[in-house]
């Protein structure tokens, strides 16, 4: 038996009263962002809501065939009134990247341990695995039945959230999450297929050039892709989501790091542990945040220059863990 978590009074309060409702995220959004928004939509307009889904990027190729994922509009700035804007998975307005948001009603849902209290109604869960599964206590808490579409869109964000069920804070109550969903129509293999075996040939590109550039350090794996990679290889941004992964699968490697050089020679670094090293708090130093074992941020380059100082914030992290501290 699945317990969903509590839903604050002042939340749903604020969101049974609105009529107009934009349901919104961070950009470049991940299959927790594109899930949970499309589950929140689908929950609003079950609930006789007007609903809008917009984000500032567009949606990754991976999540595009989930359903409703073309209701999702792409925007730069929000125009017309609104009741509410549900903001899932932001630490701040500034992260959606959207212009317009300027003295409306924000409604902020997020479960990050780095999460802040910048809208006028918050509910922050760290205790929850993924939006989705705060999405999926709106649905119990206000009633509305979960579809085979709403099921299958909150099972594909808990599955990439959770980096396949594999970070820390999976437990028992996860599962029970992901089988009921699956009870309720999500299909696994269906998914997984989606997910994991529908990348396009320039992200194939990208990772062969970042598996070039491998390198470790003890503990400490990294791999990086210049802004010239980027463009030689056709790949997009989406193209970058997960190659961390390939580094932090070696064995006897607890912290690893994929750094990714930008058009104006900025360097977005997207961080992984498996061991006792709280990359999130490594990520939020740097203006930067996530999960325990991911996170990430952005540096100022050059390249080599923040390469070398964030290896020197993870290599300081692995070796006070080494002599018994925390980090």
């Amino acid at each position: 038996m699945v317990i969903p978590h509590s839903v604050p009074d002042d939340v749903l309060r604020s969101i049974q009263r609105a009529g107009r409702v934009l349901v919104t995220a961070h950009a470049r959004p991940d299959g927790d962002a594109v899930g949970s928004v499309l589950a929140c939509g689908m929950l609003l307009h079950e609930m006789g809501k007007d609903v809008q889904m917009a984000l500032h990027d567009r949606v990754p190729v991976l999540y595009r065939w989930l359903p409703c994922a073309s209701h999702i509009q792409q925007w730069s700035r929000v125009d017309g009134d609104y009741d509410a804007v549900l903001l899932l998975e932001c630490d701040s307005v500034e992260r959606t990247r959207l212009s317009g948001l300027e003295n409306r009603f924000l409604i902020n849902i997020d479960h990050h341990a780095s999460a802040l209290l910048f809208a006028d109604v918050n509910w922050v869960d760290p205790g929850a695995c993924a939006v989705a599964e705060m999405v999926y206590s709106l649905f119990n808490t206000t009633g509305v039945h979960i579809t085979t579409a709403a099921a299958t869109c909150l099972y594909t964000a808990l599955l990439t959230d959770t980096g396949s069920f594999c970070y820390q804070g999976t437990d028992a109550h996860t599962f029970d999450l992901a089988g009921d969903l699956v009870r309720r129509g999500a299909d696994p293999a269906l998914i997984a297929q989606h997910v994991y075996f529908s990348n396009r040939d320039s992200k194939i590109r990208l990772l062969g050039a970042a598996l070039s550039n491998l390198r470790r350090d003890g503990n400490v794996c990294w791999l990086w892709v210049a802004d010239e990679d980027m463009k030689r290889t056709g790949a997009a941004e989406e193209d970058c989501e997960g190659i961390v992964n390939y580094a932090i699968s070696i064995s006897g490697i607890d912290i690893a790091a994929f750094f990714r050089e930008l058009p104006d020679r900025r360097v977005r670094v997207s961080l992984r542990s498996k061991g006792q090293v709280n990359v999130a708090a490594i990520a939020e130093r740097w203006g930067g945040g996530g999960h325990r074992n991911a996170s990430g941020c952005t540096l100022e380059g050059p390249l080599s220059e923040a390469t070398e100082r964030m290896l020197g914030e993870l290599t300081g992290g692995m070796h006070r863990v080494l002599e018994g501290g925390r980090v």
